[in-house]
């Protein structure tokens, strides 16, 4: 299949200093992109299928590279722990949002459970090609910290308890959330970086020296920045300003407005220019309505779009999806390129896919979100297939 998309803004590094060009299209040839420029350069190349953006999109069309959630649960009344029909259910309402790849987020389970939800990713990986690993949220957090996830099942990440989730993977496990101050986690750290997998700090008590031991040893995610940690104080800066000091580490923000007013997101955006992922920590109830939802073993009440424990009343993941939250950082004062980056080359980045992932270049994977002017999803594409159209 080839595809030519024109007459749009083409926003997404590394196409022109400060992330855009006008007038801009994009060629693709199966599953990649083969050419971008501007103009009427497209004008002569063979085509299968010529899109022109202003008549999809209207004036001031924008075409961004596919959006990738590295940090996600669930959608449209599925969640992501109830095996493949329920992810594949769920990743169409993010693909209709303009999520055209993710990460599995797995929530606190017994170590069997977790063993055979890394192993059925794994399995999923081989015929689902928009699925891009796992991501362990758990077992190894802070129980002042919890969050959604079982108090009782928390334990220390003993080393081959770490070594059984990973090998459950075969490879596919992509994040790691510890808690640094847990018995063994700057080891368990360096094991999981060892083992090709992005070590994440989230869910902790840790103060601002031992986040820095933590990034030391290889940690390089701070998880949903803010939430389920020590927030900002003049004097114990904590582990966001920890993060946000060290250029090896990328912050993910949820900017729904509950986890974070949206100042605050602006604030992430400034503190860490270029490191913020966006990510939706959507569950189930994401693209569905209000209602009682389970998360792992707990449930989970749905009111006014707002996730909230049924037992306790804490924030519960978001009913987020990634466009959103692009509006929300964009009026929040964050310039486009830079919350595009966010959604893109940012988190591509951050799980070792910058290669093939997160711009719309020559060589990339052909994945890409065709917005209208006031950032509503008009046409995604797939490694170049069309995935929806408005």
């Amino acid at each position: 299949m080839r595809t030519i998309v024109h007459s749009a803004r083409l926003v997404g590094e590394p196409l022109a200093v400060g992330g855009s060009i006008d007038d801009g299209w994009v060629r693709f040839e199966g599953d990649r992109v083969v050419a971008t420029g501007t103009g009427d350069g497209w004008q002569g190349a063979g085509a299968d299928a010529v899109v022109d953006a202003v008549a999809v999109a209207g004036d001031g069309a924008l075409l961004v590279p596919g959006f990738i959630d590295i940090h996600g649960h669930g959608g449209g009344g599925a969640a992501y722990d109830d095996g493949p029909e329920a992810i594949r259910a769920a990743r169409a309402i993010h693909r209709a949002h303009g999520t055209t790849r993710a990460v599995v987020s797995l929530v606190t389970a017994p170590l069997e459970t977790l063993e055979r939800r890394a192993a059925m990713v794994a399995d999923l990986m081989e015929t689902d090609a928009d699925i891009l690993g796992s991501h362990l949220e758990g077992p190894f957090l802070d129980p002042g910290h919890k969050g959604a996830h079982d108090e009782g099942l928390l334990r220390d990440p003993q080393p081959g308890l770490v070594r059984r989730l990973l090998d459950a993977g075969r490879g596919t496990v992509r994040q790691v959330t510890l808690a640094p101050e847990r018995e063994g986690a700057l080891e368990a750290i360096r094991r999981v970086v060892g083992a090709g997998a992005a070590a994440a700090i989230g869910h902790t008590a840790a103060d601002y020296d031992l986040c820095r031991a933590a990034f030391d040893a290889g940690a390089t995610i701070l998880t949903h920045a803010f939430n389920a940690m020590p927030g900002l104080h003049h004097r114990a800066p904590g582990p966001v300003a920890a993060a946000a000091a060290d250029p090896r580490v990328t912050l993910e923000v949820i900017a729904d407005g509950v986890h974070l007013h949206p100042d605050v997101v602006r604030l992430a955006f400034a503190l860490a220019p270029g490191r913020i992922a966006l990510v939706t920590d959507a569950m189930a109830a994401a693209g569905g309505g209000d209602g009682r939802y389970d998360l792992g073993a707990l449930k989970v009440d749905v009111v006014d779009g707002v996730a909230r424990l049924a037992g306790g009343g804490s924030i519960a993941g978001s009913t987020l999806t990634q466009d959103v939250a692009l509006r929300l950082a964009v009026g929040a004062g964050v310039p486009v390129a830079a919350a595009v980056h966010a959604l893109t080359g940012a988190p591509a980045r951050a799980i070792g896919r910058d290669g093939d992932l997160g711009a719309l270049a020559p060589g990339f994977l052909a994945d890409a979100v065709l917005l209208s002017a006031d950032f509503a999803v008009k046409s995604v594409w797939t490694a170049g297939a069309p995935a929806r159209s408005a």
